[in-house]
Order: C-alpha cells, then sequence, then structure tokens
C-alpha cells in the first residue's frame, strides 16, 4: 500500500463522514404533489421509482416518519423466493423474483442478492405430499422447482441432521435454486438513490397525520411538516396500514403481530442456501458476515411492538438444534421484531379504495421483503393508470366479500 492510500484511508477514517457525497437529498416538502407516497420502507420507495421510470409522473413525494431503512424494511430476514401454491400468488412473486435477477443492474446498486437457493424440509409423509403438491404447482406455473431426497438433502446441507433416528428425521426437500437472499439496507438505499435521481423528493421526518379528502376524493395529507397537496395518495406502510386507512374512514380486514427474528455470533461458512421447516417451526440462512438468520413465525398476539421476547426465542433456537445440533454452542448476537400486518388469507391487498385517487398496498404479512421490486411495479401501474395491474387484479380489497381469497398460509406460515 503506497502514501497516498494509507493518508486517504486515515482521512476517511476520521472524517465522520461529513465530506461524503449524499446519496440522495433531503428537500422540504412542497405544497403539492401530483403523487404523494405515504412510507419510505422498500415498497415505497419502489414505487416512486417506477411511477418515475416507467410512467413518466415527475412530481412525486415519498413521506417518511422516520429514517429511510429504520423502519420494517431494515426489519426482517432478507428471504426471498417465488414457490407459492396458487397461480395469482405464484404469478406476483415470480414477477418480482424476475425483477430481483436484474436489480442490481438496473439500479446501479449492488442489492447483494444472492441465488443460493431455498430449501423447504418434509419430516412425516404429510409435509411430503404437501411439498409435492407445491412443486407441481409451481412447475405448471413454469417456476423452477424440485424434490430432493433425504440424501440430497444431505449431501447439499451436511451440517443437517438427516439421521433416521433424528426426532424429526427429513424424509427430503422441495428446493427452488433461483431463492435466495439480499441485503434489505442495500435495497432501500438503491431504490432511493434511483428515485431520487429521478426527481422524487424522499421527505424524511415526516409523519402523516391526517389524510384529507372531499367529497370521497383524495385531496392531500396533513404531516408534522405541514399540509402537503396532491392528486393521487399511496400508503405503503408495513404494520400500520389499518391506522392509515382509518383516517381515511377505511376498516381493512388486516391484523399487526411482531415478527422476530435473531442472529448468532458470526461463524465461519458453514451454510450455503436457506433452510425452512414448518413442522419444527424455524428457518435459517447465513448471512455475508458469518452470522446465523434465524427466524420463526409471527407472534400470536397483537402489538405494534419492535421488541423481541425470549419465549419466542428459546422455542426458535429449540427448534433450530433439532435440526442442526451443531449450532447449539452458539451465542446470540441480537434479538428485534418487525411489525406485519396479516390478511385473513395471508396475501395482500393492493388495491384502489372507495375514496378516489387513495391507494393501499399492505396485508403482506411475512413476504413482504422478497415482494419489493414486483410490489412497486405492480402498485405504480395501479396508482398511475388507475387500474389494476394483470398481476395484482386478485388483490383487491372486494375480495373480502365476493369470497374470492387467496389462501396462502400454507405456502407462507413459517417459510418466509
Amino acid at each position: 500500500m503506497n502514501r497516498y492510500s494509507i493518508f486517504t484511508l486515515a482521512r476517511n477514517a476520521l472524517s465522520h463522514h461529513e465530506h461524503w457525497q449524499r446519496a440522495w437529498r433531503s428537500p422540504e416538502p412542497q405544497r403539492r404533489y401530483d403523487v404523494v407516497i405515504v412510507g419510505g420502507g422498500g415498497h415505497g420507495l419502489a414505487t416512486a421509482y417506477y411511477l418515475a421510470k416507467e410512467h413518466g409522473v415527475r412530481s412525486i413525494a415519498v413521506l417518511e416518519r422516520g429514517l429511510i431503512g429504520l423502519g420494517n424494511s431494515g426489519r426482517n430476514t432478507t428471504i426471498v423466493r417465488s414457490n407459492y401454491l396458487w397461480d395469482e400468488s405464484a404469478h406476483l412473486y415470480e414477477h418480482s423474483l424476475k425483477l430481483w435477477e436484474g436489480l442490481s443492474r438496473r439500479l446501479n446498486f449492488n442489492v447483494m442478492f444472492s441465488q443460493r437457493g431455498v430449501l423447504n424440509l418434509a419430516h412425516n409423509l404429510h409435509d411430503l405430499r404437501e411439498l409435492r403438491r407445491r412443486v407441481n404447482a409451481n412447475r405448471l406455473n413454469a417456476i423452477d422447482s424440485d424434490i430432493l431426497t433425504t440424501q440430497e438433502v444431505q449431501r447439499m446441507v451436511p451440517a443437517l441432521n438427516c439421521a433416521a433416528d433424528a426426532r424429526y428425521p427429513v424424509l427430503g426437500a422441495s428446493l427452488q435454486r433461483r431463492g435466495g437472499t439480499a441485503r434489505h439496507d442495500a435495497v432501500v438505499w438503491g431504490f432511493a438513490r434511483a428515485a431520487d435521481a429521478l426527481g422524487v423528493d424522499i421527505i424524511q421526518n415526516c409523519e402523516v397525520t391526517a389524510i384529507r379528502q372531499r367529497d370521497r376524493r383524495v385531496t392531500g395529507v396533513e404531516t408534522t411538516r405541514g399540509s402537503i397537496a396532491a392528486d393521487k395518495l399511496g400508503v405503503v406502510v408495513a404494520g400500520h396500514a389499518s391506522v392509515l386507512a382509518q383516517m381515511a374512514e377505511i376498516r381493512l380486514p388486516i391484523e399487526s403481530h411482531p415478527l422476530q427474528a435473531l442472529v448468532s455470533e458470526p461463524i465461519k461458512p458453514v451454510l450455503d442456501t436457506v433452510v425452512m421447516s414448518n413442522a419444527v417451526h424455524v428457518y435459517v440462512s447465513q448471512s455475508d458476515k458469518g452470522e446465523l438468520v434465524i427466524g420463526a413465525g409471527i407472534d400470536a398476539y397483537n402489538s405494534y411492538s419492535q421488541r423481541g421476547s425470549f419465549p419466542v426465542v428459546e422455542a426458535s433456537v429449540s427448534a433450530l438444534v433439532e435440526l442442526f445440533p451443531s449450532f447449539r454452542r452458539l451465542k446470540m448476537l441480537r434479538q428485534w421484531a418487525g411489525i406485519v400486518d396479516v390478511c385473513p388469507d395471508a396475501s395482500p391487498i393492493i388495491s384502489k379504495t372507495p375514496v378516489r385517487g387513495l391507494y393501499f398496498n399492505c396485508g403482506w404479512g411475512t413476504g413482504g421483503f422478497k415482494a419489493t421490486p414486483g410490489s412497486g411495479h405492480v402498485f405504480a401501474h395501479t396508482i398511475a393508470r388507475d387500474e389494476p395491474h394483470a398481476l395484482n387484479a386478485a388483490f383487491a380489497l372486494e375480495r373480502f366479500t365476493t369470497g374470492a381469497l387467496v389462501d396462502e398460509h400454507g405456502a407462507a406460515a413459517v417459510a418466509h
């Protein structure tokens, strides 16, 4: 290393980032926009990006009550897959997965998308039959999906306990090879930078306190930074959608729950895929930093809390060491919870509402992160054209009155 390089490293180490170029602007809110997006997470920023990029909307604001990346977008386990059961879900998530595959190039920002594969384990004959059913459904929708034998699973994941006398014997697994993980912070930052470059105003520390309307048509919002008029309003606030809907006198069929996760101390590479088990109720992957990222299903109670709880941690870790006995000596590094809003059929709402000019994108439950680019793409279409995209037409609010539900409890469950 030459003297100049050493000097540059020292200067940057002591600079506290004062002179670093900002990735996006921090403008003051204007008094009026054509479209306002409430929620500066991945879905909201992706919506704004596609509105500007593909629909030519030039006056857009994204309102975030805190700082970009510090909400639920940064509180997940970063798994990406499209192997859902029903056609409507499979098509939407596969659309998103295809966008993931070119996202780093499209945003000119490395989102660290790693197609390391996603395994769903079968521990009994019922599990195996259900996985075969989903694999066959995936293949009919041209989605990659395979069934592995016990021996194939063992070769792929040597650390997994596949012994015949294990408490939860592994009879096989389904595998989506194109699935994997991405870096949640990078996804948010990438969309924020790309949207900003297209002229989108990203307004941080701007909480919406009221939705203004006249004759059941949106006219704007009240915020902690003043009134903002808008012709169209898209709400994408994971976990708090019902709170915003109430401001518009709309009741959504969703419940909010904490979704907990934890990571271990970093270790050398031992797991190069994502392993999920609905029966044991745990899933695990290894981050690029060496930490094991561990999670389970949602907490049973309703809450807006973003804290973890020891019973869930204990249950998750107990399930994990049943599958990976060698992990039992690891120490937990940290834990957290995000807030997810869950619909009765475990499928999202991407829809117009009874209030003209008001659109909601919510109810993703545990599947929100993986849908980020696809969700933003179809929601932008819905807002720009005031009609659903073909891929989100089935996820309208009306399905809860017509009975045309998209029941994905089996494909969602613990399998994020």
